[in-house]
C-alpha cells in the first residue's frame, strides 16, 4: 500500500497535543491520546516525536508563538497613557475573565518544565521576554519581580475558587513598585 502524502500530518499531531493539555492537563497527554486527538496514526506520533518531551516542545514552541499568547496580549495592554498599575491590573482582569482553558494550557506547559530539562529553556524565553516587556516600563528588577507576582497571583486565582480581586491585585502590585 502506497504511502498517502500528508504535509499537515505534524501540525495536526502538535494541535491535538495542544488540545489535550488545555482540556484535559499534561497528564492525559499520550501517543495514542495524541493520535486519537489527531485522528493520524499512532505511529505518526513516534515518527514526528520520538518522545512526549519533543512533542511538548513543540507545542510550547507554538503557544509562545501564538498571536493571543500573554506576551502579545501584555504588549498590546501595556500601550497607552494608563499608569502601569492599572494597565497591568486591567490586564489580568482581563486575562482571568477569559477563557479559563488557554491560561491553563500556558500555565500547564510552563510548569511541567519543572520535571522536563528540553522545556526550561522556553520556560525561561517566556520568563525573560516577560521581563523584557515589563523592562520598557520600569527597572529591570522591579520588572522581575512584577512578572513572580503576576505569575503567582494567576496560579493561585486558577488554584482556587475564589474571583479576580481587583483592589488586591491593584494593592499587591502597587506595592511590589514601591506604591502605596
Amino acid at each position: 500500500m502506497a504511502r498517502r502524502y500528508d504535509p499537515e500530518r505534524r501540525q495536526r499531531i502538535i494541535d491535538a497535543a495542544i488540545r489535550l493539555v488545555e482540556l484535559k492537563g499534561i497528564d492525559a497527554l499520550s501517543h495514542r491520546t495524541v493520535a486519537a486527538e489527531a485522528d493520524v496514526p499512532l505511529g505518526s506520533t513516534t515518527y514526528h516525536f520520538a518522545s512526549l518531551d519533543d512533542l511538548l516542545v513543540a507545542a510550547l514552541e507554538q503557544v509562545n508563538c501564538e498571536p493571543q499568547t500573554a506576551i502579545q496580549c501584555w504588549s498590546d495592554g501595556l500601550e497607552g497613557e494608563a499608569p502601569l498599575v492599572d494597565a497591568l491590573t486591567r490586564i489580568m482582569e482581563d486575562y482571568a475573565s477569559g477563557d479559563s482553558g488557554r491560561i491553563r494550557l500556558e500555565y500547564e506547559l510552563y510548569l511541567a518544565a519543572l520535571r522536563r530539562p528540553l522545556l526550561q529553556p522556553l520556560a525561561a524565553e517566556w520568563i525573560d521576554g516577560m521581563v523584557t516587556l515589563l523592562s520598557r516600563h520600569t527597572d529591570v528588577r522591579t520588572a522581575r519581580a512584577l512578572v513572580g507576582l503576576i505569575d503567582g497571583l494567576l496560579l493561585q486565582f486558577l488554584l482556587t475558587d475564589r474571583p479576580f480581586d481587583r483592589e488586591e491585585v491593584r494593592s499587591a502590585l502597587a506595592r511590589a513598585m514601591g506604591e502605596r
